[in-house]
């Protein structure tokens, strides 16, 4: 197919402005923040230590490989989400029945093994292990441990919630979840992926996905607030972090992640939260849907990929729903003001209409 001339002029013109954008305020994002992170995760893993010493089940996994650290997520440059993970699920069932959106449970697998479980003091009289009551105590002992450790400080425990929530040096706010890795396994909930009429992922990227399979957290779950407070309490959250990480390999996915979250930081950080990095990524993975070849995934493809999630997310936030992609019943936008999602669709139209009418737009953005 031939292409005019003038069309491979703009098209050339854009892949330098988001190749500048890229070097210049990506890297500048990126270099920041790797800075902030070796700062806070020291100043964690002393908390964690000071944790450890006082009970021994709660081991920190929080490493350093290399300036990378497992199980830490940016949520924004200033507020964090440790996981921590823990060890022996051992005598416990994962049961993943639907009742309860986006979460699921972790049930003893016979009554009679209650004294075999690590967890003994924390699985109810229905034999169910309770999230809140493991963060509950977890909580305790973070909370002794800052006033304990060398960095006591500059460290404070956030109080009025039942999250581990620290805030470093005035300036971050960094989330400690206590996790269980499920490897080997697949939730039923997520059992419709990948849909069998997209040829994206291949197969041998969707089998080391679920063989990886995902984690378990300790955390409150907005889509269950209000719904069944008996089991509230003692569900989980189910979280696909690493497998989402793994389809983001390959061709200019990261980039484009990259790209998507500095924009989101300079220019979406609105009133109310309404646009996370999270929301960003799941948009993300529903493009690569959206274009499952790997040519429409060239550096020369990555500004129309970013307007087409910009598209996708100026949609999502005036239908005021953004459906988790493994979770497609759990919407992220709950609990989220309708003001909020309307200022956001507004703002995230202006700067869709400015990169889609004017090719030097990255130089502002």
């Amino acid at each position: 197919m031939l292409v005019p001339p003038e069309m491979m002029a703009a098209q050339s013109k854009l892949v330098y402005q988001m190749n500048k954008y890229y070097n210049e305020r990506v890297a500048n994002r990126k270099a920041q923040i790797a800075k902030t992170i070796h700062e806070v995760c020291r100043i964690v893993q002393d908390v964690l230590k000071e944790v450890e010493l006082q009970e021994p089940r709660f081991i920190s996994s929080l490493t350093d490989y290399n300036g990378r650290f497992d199980g830490l997520e940016v949520v924004s440059p200033h507020e964090f989400e440790i996981v921590i993970y823990l060890n022996q699920m051992g005598v416990l069932n994962f049961v993943d029945d639907g009742s309860l959106p986006g979460c699921a449970v972790l049930k003893l697998s016979d009554g009679r093994k209650r004294s075999m479980s690590l967890w003994v003091e924390f699985i109810t009289a229905s034999g169910y292990l309770s999230a809140r009551k493991i963060r509950s105590r977890f909580q305790t002992l973070v909370a002794q441990a800052c006033d304990k450790c060398s960095y006591r400080d500059c460290v404070k425990m956030i109080a009025e919630t039942t999250e581990v929530k620290l805030r470093i040096r005035e300036r971050y706010i960094v989330q400690i979840t206590p996790a269980f890795k499920c490897a080997g396994l697949w939730p039923r909930s997520a059992a419709h992926w990948p849909l069998p009429a997209i040829p994206w992922p291949h197969p041998n990227i969707v089998a080391e996905v679920k063989t990886e399979g995902f984690d378990l957290l300790s955390k409150e779950c907005l889509a269950l607030q209000g719904k069944n407070s008996a089991m509230e309490g003692d569900a989980w959250v189910l979280s696909f972090f690493e497998a989402e990480n793994r389809l983001l390999q390959g061709g200019c996915r990261r980039k484009c992640l990259s790209v998507l979250k500095t924009i989101r930081d300079r220019h979406l950080d609105l009133p109310g939260n309404p646009v996370t990095c999270y929301h960003m990524k799941t948009l993300l993975l529903y493009e690569c849907e959206k274009h499952p070849r790997e040519h429409e995934w060239d550096e020369g493809a990555l500004g129309d990929r970013i307007n087409g999630i910009f598209l996708q997310l100026i949609s999502s936030l005036q239908c005021r729903r953004c459906p988790h992609y493994f979770l497609p019943h759990v919407d992220l936008f709950k609990g989220k003001s309708p003001t909020a999602l309307e200022n956001a669709a507004k703002q995230v139209w202006r700067l869709t209409r400015e990169m889609l009418t004017n090719s030097r737009a990255f130089e502002k953005l």
